[in-house]
Order: structure tokens, then C-alpha cells, then sequence
């Protein structure tokens, strides 16, 4: 009985620790605007999915991809509305915030201010980002641009 008890011990505080880890990328990475501080956050092996149709993102990528979230939105904000933590997995929801100040998706900057809704699952390893799917409602922030969504398969396209 008492190796159940102590498994259930270090998995709240694996939980415990693994909400503060993400309490803290957010602050570093979204809050002081520094995308570069992934670095200490990801792994090197750090895995990116963000859509089942876009090929996963390592680490650099992932950099990249939050540097061109800055730069089309200057004032970009996460605020995480809710997070939970079993184990090694991290879930949470989030509302992201800014104003459209460079080109994002081929959308020239439009200055409109958006917010859309995020949900993320983070797997961490020995205090670190291995793992990491879902993010923003993209459908949602291109419809906020007045971006216009085309079927791939349009035959005005070809």
C-alpha cells in the first residue's frame, strides 16, 4: 500500500511542479515578449503539433513560429484561464490578445485588435517541454483579419 501512496505522492508533485514550469514559460515567453526563452523551456528533442494538415515543428521551428506571431502582433498576450496537470501532462486554456501590426499569413497588417481562444497539452520529461499539441483557433484569428478561407480543392484555384 505504501508504494501506491508514494507513487500518488511524487505524481502531485510532478503535477504541482509541471503547472509552475508552464506558469513560468508563459510569463517568459508571452509575457516578456522573448521568444528565444523556449530554449528553456523545450528540450532538444522538443516535438510541435499544431494541425494535423502542417508537419510537426522541432524547437528552432518553434522559435521561428512564435517570432512570426511578434511580429505580425507586437502586443501578443496569453493569459491562461485555466491549467491542469496529471503527471508528466500538462493541459490548459488560454485567450491570446493583440493587435495585427505586421503580415501574418499573408494578410497585410490591418491594425484590428484580436482574441482567440487557445488549448494546449504539454508532455514534460525531467522539467522539460518534450512534447506539445494543439494552440490557437486559427479559422478563427484569419476570420477576425477579414482573411478569406478557400477550399484547396476550389476549381477556381487551379
Amino acid at each position: 500500500m505504501s508504494s501506491v501512496h508514494n507513487d500518488r505522492e511524487r505524481a502531485e508533485v510532478s503535477s504541482a511542479e509541471n503547472l509552475a514550469l508552464l506558469r513560468e514559460y508563459v510569463r517568459r515567453v508571452w509575457g516578456e515578449g522573448n521568444p528565444d526563452a523556449v530554449e528553456l523551456f523545450a528540450s532538444e528533442s522538443f516535438v510541435r503539433h499544431s494541425s494535423p494538415l502542417s508537419p510537426a515543428l522541432d524547437r528552432v521551428e518553434q522559435i521561428e513560429r512564435l517570432k512570426a506571431f511578434r511580429s505580425a502582433f507586437p502586443d501578443i498576450r496569453i493569459e491562461v484561464l485555466d491549467a491542469v496537470a496529471d503527471a508528466d501532462l500538462v493541459a490548459f486554456r488560454s485567450i491570446m490578445t493583440g493587435t495585427h501590426r505586421g503580415e501574418f499569413m499573408g494578410i497585410p497588417p490591418t491594425g484590428r485588435s484580436v482574441e482567440v481562444s487557445l488549448v494546449d497539452m504539454i508532455r514534460v520529461e525531467d522539467g522539460r517541454f518534450v512534447e506539445q499539441w494543439g494552440g490557437p483557433d486559427v479559422l478563427d484569428l484569419l476570420h477576425q483579419l477579414g482573411g478569406k478561407i478557400q477550399n484547396r480543392s476550389d476549381p477556381e484555384e487551379e
